[in-house]
């Protein structure tokens, strides 16, 4: 990935952060689009020798979004990439699911996709590019308390099928990964009774690492996933076959 630009949004922590540090590890260089300080991720790439730009943005909301775009094709010379990780929850039973819940979940999740891929994709068509927008198991399998979780990652695998369709002819590839368990803030907090559950429910006996999903984003933005798009790929130790 030696001199190419990747945005990645909510890339400040988790599995964003683990995306950024690994392209930059691959020789690119990349934008980060969060709304919270990203700035120690920024460190830790130009420590590496490649350059890193934050920019605050809430990327639920397209007129931000796409001046930030703009910005990064003046900042960092093109676009070649986009990871659409940014992601919320907000779980509950669906009796006890206010209208907010489903709003905020849905735009911060889903209509963030709709809004950095369409303002990206008009600086890809004449190089062409790659996206990868990251779904949920909740997306492919459902989850009981989270159905505006499960809704906007299942929306976004219907949203990454039909842009692959739309712009494969101008070489712009859209892929999804799906991950299952992952070992982040939200999952450590849980009690040790959960996590022995979730372990014994895992084919493969462990929770997922960031760099699980970050290994597979990278193969789908490099040139080793050049023959792939419109695909789901789930990472998940074995939950989901």
């Amino acid at each position: 990935m030696k001199g190419t630009v990747t945005i990645i949004t909510g890339a400040a922590q988790g599995i964003g952060r683990a995306i950024a540090e690994l392209v930059a590890d691959k020789g690119g260089d990349v934008a980060i689009f969060d709304v919270i300080d990203g700035s120690g991720v920024c460190d830790t790439i130009r420590s590496k020798g490649r350059r890193c730009e934050l920019y605050t943005v809430d990327v639920s909301d397209s007129q931000t979004v796409q001046a930030a775009v703009d910005q990064v094709v003046k900042d960092l010379g093109k676009i070649d990439n986009l990871v659409n990780n940014a992601g919320i929850t907000a779980d509950k039973l669906l009796l006890r699911m206010k209208d907010e819940d489903w709003d905020r979940v849905m735009a911060v999740n889903l209509r963030s996709v709709f809004n950095c891929t369409k303002a990206v994709v008009r600086h890809m068509l004449r190089s062409g590019g790659s996206i990868v927008n990251i779904s949920s198991i909740a997306g492919v399998m459902g989850n009981a308390g989270q159905a505006n979780y499960a809704a906007s990652k299942a929306g976004i695998i219907g949203f990454t099928k039909s842009v692959a369709r739309e712009y494969a002819e101008r070489s712009i590839r859209v892929n999804a990964v799906a991950p299952g368990f992952i070992r982040t803030k939200m999952t450590d907090a849980l009690d040790e009774k959960a996590k022995e559950s979730m372990h014994a429910a895992i084919p493969l006996k462990r929770l997922g690492e960031p760099e699980d999903v970050a290994n597979v984003v990278y193969f789908l933005l490099s040139k080793y996933g050049s023959y792939v798009t419109g695909e789901v790929i789930n990472v998940n130790g074995g939950l989901y076959m």
